[in-house]
């Protein structure tokens, strides 16, 4: 989509915050009131965009509510098999784990970094890019990410666990959330988990948090003085309603709904949807491009995601790199901000149509598109490892993981990867159960 033509604000208030410095040295008079004028100025005309109604017939192809979601669905399995009967269901779920969190480790020391300067370090480390291994050094090493992890533990040599994120965070609080309260989820439930669990969020998500914890129900949280709700959060939280939902994508997507319900709206929701049930269906088919159609299934397939997810697999033959990927959603997505949900779902896409089933092409790929890509390279990696198991990863990816993830979560300072994947694997039973019902 093309956006109207933005006048530039930037340097307006620098203009004028130069002018108050220098009428301000000359004791010049009377600055007080234009400042306030200009502010006013401002002020209504957020309220004029806030106060603008959506276009009716698009809003009709984009509902909020489940029932209507699933009306305006496209024909799709719903509910393919029980990939926990598969022998290799386990290998599977451990590749999906250790994909999602490779991926994340390699994207996290770049993360929104454009090419060039990705580029830049690949050229002075003299190592190959798009990155074929984890970086062996980035700026300021002793920086923290989420107050815990230095971001020289993300490094070749310094890795010593998976350090903390956000897009592992989430993994690891779905597990919670299923295991607390069960297959009957809700976007309630969501909330008591996110006050018990989260000590703190970015974007959507912060908003949501700072509603609950001001009393806000959890089914508006999303709603309240939030601009990120069509933002990329809620689809970095796809992943264990796939695991725990494994070849039944339409129960995946109905999970990830009443979690993405929380913070977010339209395609912020779909976007969750969408990707929870592409995951689901990778644990029983050997394609990542099937699983993705297979997960167009579970949104409204007029929705704007649905056409940018179309656009991108129609177009995915003529994408044979980084560099095209990266140029071809920037013509198509104009100033979409670059952690909109829709033209990173793209560029994971593509990663996916480029590398295929080769798991070190499709990470490396799509964490050399740049954008939000420790979320689009995670969520490409989950769906990739789902497909290849663990002896489809090689062992440089996760040999130094040492069995060990560190979070942020109140009360799990760690977590044994190992006993995340029997946890996993329990709920994914458990939610199998339920299909005789």
């Amino acid at each position: 989509m093309k956006y109207p033509e933005l006048p530039n604000y930037n340097q307006h208030a620098e203009t004028i915050e130069r002018w108050v410095q220098l009428k301000a040295e000359h004791r010049s008079a009377g600055i007080e009131p234009i400042l306030k004028d200009a502010e006013a100025a401002m002020l209504s005309a957020i309220k004029r965009l806030e106060a603008l109604p959506p276009d009716a017939e698009q809003t009709k192809q984009e509902p909020d509510g489940l029932t209507e979601i699933k009306a305006l669905r496209s024909a799709g399995p719903r509910r393919i098999a029980n990939a926990t009967d598969n022998a290799d269901f386990p290998s599977r779920l451990e590749g999906a784990l250790l994909g999602r969190m490779a991926a994340n480790i390699l994207g996290s020391p770049v993360e929104l970094w454009d090419i060039p300067k990705m580029a830049a370090l690949a050229e002075e480390l003299g190592a190959p890019f798009p990155p074929t291994d984890y970086w062996t050094y980035v700026p300021e090493p002793a920086r923290l990410r989420y107050q815990k992890s230095r971001r020289d533990e993300y490094i070749r040599g310094k890795l010593r666990a998976v350090p903390v994120d956000d897009d592992i965070a989430y993994t690891l609080i779905g597990l919670l959330i299923m295991e607390e309260f069960g297959p009957e989820l809700s976007v309630e439930k969501v909330g008591q988990a996110w006050l018990k669990y989260l000590p703190y969020a970015e974007t959507a998500e912060r908003i949501a948090l700072e509603n609950l914890k001001a009393g806000t129900p959890a089914a508006e949280a999303a709603t309240t003085d939030n601009l990120y709700r069509e933002w990329i959060g809620a689809d970095i939280r796809s992943d264990p309603w796939g695991y725990m939902s494994p070849g039944w994508p339409e129960k995946a997507a109905e999970f990830a709904y009443h979690d993405a319900y929380i913070s977010h709206r339209r395609q912020g929701i779909y976007g969750e949807m969408f990707f929870s049930a592409a995951i689901s269906a990778a644990f029983v088919v050997d394609d990542p491009i099937e699983a993705l159609k297979i997960g167009l299934t579970e949104i409204p397939q007029k929705c704007a995601l649905a056409e940018s997810i179309n656009w991108a697999l129609e177009v995915a033959p003529e994408i044979r790199n980084y560099q095209q990927a990266r140029d071809a959603m920037d013509e198509e997505f104009d100033i979409m901000h670059k952690v909109h949900t829709n033209n990173n779902a793209c560029l994971t896409v593509w990663g996916l149509s480029i590398g295929g089933t080769d798991f070190t092409k499709v990470i490396g790929e799509t964490v050399a598109m740049g954008m939000d890509n420790d979320c689009t390279a995670a969520t490409a990696g989950s769906i990739v490892g789902a497909i290849v198991g663990k002896a489809g990863i090689p062992e440089r990816w996760y040999k130094n993981f040492n069995n060990t993830v560190i979070s942020y979560l109140n009360g799990h300072e760690t977590f044994a990867i190992s006993d995340l994947l029997s946890r996993f694997q329990a709920q994914a039973r458990r939610v199998w159960e339920t299909a005789a019902g």
